[in-house]
Formats: structure tokens, sequence, C-alpha cells
């Protein structure tokens, strides 16, 4: 929980490095707190006919910039620039790229980022 709540607090900061683990551990509490916003609105009967409604699209609103920021710290740990992220609009080859680089491990020593998160 506290890797998601650490993508919060670095809520816009676009610069410096983030462990291949911190990235991930938001992507699965993001997962989980996007399917309980969409039961919450089926269960209120807010979804629309696409299955969402405005607790889910609230959710989606609010966790954009955390992810895309975490998402770009991510990229400067394995030595890439955020530009990188561009690369999602090719579809599907973009985003097998995109996953390949956020599971590769970190750039080790310290990069033109900053050091490593890992400390060593």
């Amino acid at each position: 929980m506290n890797w998601y709540l650490d993508a919060w607090k670095n809520y816009v900061t676009f610069t410096g490095r983030s462990r291949r683990k911190a990235y991930w551990m938001f992507v699965v509490f993001n997962v989980i707190a996007a399917i309980l916003a969409n039961i919450i609105d089926n269960v209120l009967g807010l979804a629309g006919q696409g299955g969402y409604g405005p607790v889910s699209m609230l959710y989606g609103l609010a966790v954009f910039l955390p992810g895309l920021a975490l998402a770009v710290r991510r990229l400067h740990d394995t030595g890439r620039t955020g530009w990188w992220m561009l690369i999602g609009f090719i579809p599907l080859i973009g985003l097998i790229v995109l996953i390949i680089f956020f599971v590769m491990d970190s750039q080790p020593g310290d990069n033109q980022y900053g050091p490593n998160p890992k400390g060593t």
C-alpha cells in the first residue's frame, strides 16, 4: 500500500527515478481500485452502456497524472527519456515495447536522471 501512496505523494513529479517494484505495485493497487469503482457504479445503478459510471470516470481522471508521472520516472530508471511514453500510441507494438521497458531492471549506478533508487 505504501507504494501506491508514494505515487500520490509525488503526484506530478516527472523528475528522478522510480523502482520497478514501485511501478508495478502502483499498477496492482490501481487495477483493484478501478474494479472497486466499477462495482460501486454498477451497484448504485450509475453505470452507462459502456459499463462505466461517474465514480469510475472520476477515479480514472484522478489517477491519470500520478500514473503518468510514475511511468516517466520508471523510464528514467531504465535510462530512457519520458518521451518514450509516446510509443504507446502505436497499436499493440507500442504497448509491448513499453511493457518491456517497465519490466527491465534499473540502470546500475547514477544516470542523467538521478541516483539509483535501489541505493546500490
